[in-house]
């Protein structure tokens, strides 16, 4: 697979953005929760409806596993249901885990979620590896068996990223330049028709000149770009992340879409319309500055 199924989808739709899938309860309308008989059955409903909603102008979804995970064990059938739904609708769906471990217990994580037979149907996660290789390479070995990819934390969008990953080493590299270059290294047995491995790395959208950076360090690694709306990146920001072709990245927006019945006015009822609504606002905002 490498990337070449999500840069296609991304192509046929002019549009690189993802939505990521994190429900809470504030985010669910009252008219949803008070339909439902459990929060469980409320998420799933949710999540169906904005699947419903935008698969034909989205290339892909990102649920993010904590969400879920609170709910106890029935939120891992919410995940699965949600996998599934997205899935059937020929969504590429990234499970956003940062799972990250090491020899055999990164083996069974990748397991759980990377082969053919794991419980949720997903075609990529996202994984801490800055454990080390031995990290990283169990997920990618799975990755290669069952034709699925992943992304790598590299430069990540929250605030405090650069106390640990802005530190400059020994060789004059900073330490998320060094963890992209064990990336892009690891990947080269695996790229495909558009030059992309099947290893690609988390770039936050909230550090646009290390997005830059990177992507002219990095020219084989697809990225996965977090930061966009809640978190403030805006679309001139995430222009770093695309290659000179337009290519080998996608923009990740949540709250900003699933929540954004907030704003309209209308106590949700319209939620999922509103959603469809900030998705295309999305994609024009990023066909703006990429010139799609």
């Amino acid at each position: 697979m490498n990337f070449d199924v999500l840069q296609r989808k991304i192509e046929d739709m002019g549009n690189p953005t993802v939505v990521g899938l994190d429900p809470t309860r504030a985010l669910i309308p009252d008219a949803l929760l008070d339909s439902a008989e459990t929060l469980a059955d409320a998420y799933i409903n949710y999540n169906r409806a904005l699947i419903n909603a935008i698969y034909d102008i989205v290339p892909a979804v990102k649920p993010q596993a904590a969400y879920y995970e609170a709910l106890g064990p029935v939120g891992m059938r919410v995940l699965q249901d949600t996998c599934a739904h997205a899935a059937s609708r020929g969504m590429y769906v990234i499970l956003d885990a940062k799972r990250g471990d090491i020899g055999s217990t990164a083996t069974a994580y990748a397991e759980a979620y990377l082969s053919n037979e794991a419980a949720y149907d997903v075609d990529s996660i996202t994984i801490n590896g800055y454990i080390g290789s031995d990290c990283i390479e169990p997920f990618y070995d799975a990755a290669k068996k069952n034709d699925k990819t992943l992304f790598v934390l590299a430069k990540t969008s929250n605030p405090s990223s650069g106390e640990l990953q802005d530190i400059t080493t020994s060789d004059r590299r900073r330490v998320y330049e060094v963890m992209g270059d064990l990336i892009e290294k690891l990947g080269a047995d695996s790229r495909g028709e558009y030059g992309f491995s099947r290893i690609g790395a988390v770039v936050g959208a909230t550090y646009p000149e290390e997005l830059r950076i990177m992507r002219e360090r990095l020219p084989h690694t697809f990225f996965l770009v977090p930061g966009y709306g809640a978190q403030g990146g805006g679309a001139a920001d995430v222009a770093g992340a695309f290659d000179k072709n337009g290519r080998g990245a996608i923009v990740n927006s949540s709250r900003a879409i699933i929540g954004a019945w907030k704003k309209t006015g209308k106590g949700g009822l319209d939620f999922a319309e509103a959603a469809r609504d900030e998705a295309l606002r999305m994609r024009q905002d990023l066909r703006n500055e990429l010139k799609y």
